[in-house]
């Protein structure tokens, strides 16, 4: 009896021990856990890039000449250093406006005659149009007027090309597209496995 006793008494010794032990390691489980948590979890720096001034300063220059150039034609390209571009755009802008001052100043002229062409059956006021039917005096009106029109949209497109042009110029400002870029081919020597080890070798590579 006093032999049972005692193995009974190492048994549940045994077992108190092992819960006790099992405890404890499920509660150092849980420490490190919660540590590699902390460790892992992000910061508010880790989480938000951080930029200096410098990188926010580019960043915000395509914003500035888009806006610079939507006030004033060429302006966001005086921002982005690019002097040569202003004359193009204003000499696109007076081409423009030159086609736009051709086609309406016939326009009305032809307009003028056929209005009074209309008025007045049979007679014709401008005597350079003496052998020109009534038919064909409204076909050069609006004609004349379907280029002023075009010619007024076109200058739209151009404005909107400029404000494009600074951004995209200013976008790529960070951008390296010098004539400089280049594709070389250049040897290198790099180690090789043979044998689990490695020695010297000659390699092709290829540095942009």
């Amino acid at each position: 009896m006093t032999i049972k006793k005692s193995i009974l008494f190492i048994n549940i010794s045994f077992f108190i021990s092992l819960s006790a032990f099992a405890q404890k390691t499920d509660s150092t489980i849980i420490q490190k856990d919660t540590v590699q948590q902390k460790l892992s979890k992000p910061s508010v720096k880790e989480k938000g890039i951080i930029k200096d001034s410098l990188r926010l300063a580019i960043e915000k220059m395509p914003r500035k000449a888009a806006f610079r150039s939507a006030i004033l034609p060429g302006l966001g390209q005086i921002y982005n250093k690019r002097w040569w571009k202003v004359p193009l755009i204003y000499g696109g802008f007076v081409g423009l406006g030159l086609i736009f001052e051709f086609n309406n100043r016939y326009y009305k002229i032809f307009l003028k005659e056929a209005q009074y062409r209309n008025a007045n059956p049979g007679l014709k006021e401008n005597p350079l149009f003496v052998n020109a039917t009534d038919e064909g005096i409204i076909l050069y009106k609006d004609a004349y007027r379907r280029n002023r029109d075009l010619s007024v949209l076109a200058g739209v497109a151009f404005y909107a090309i400029n404000i494009i042009d600074a951004y995209v110029d200013a976008k790529f400002f960070r951008y390296d597209i010098s004539d400089d870029l280049t594709l070389q081919i250049k040897p290198s020597l790099q180690q090789q496995p043979f044998m689990n080890s490695y020695i010297p070798g000659i390699k092709v590579s290829l540095s942009l």
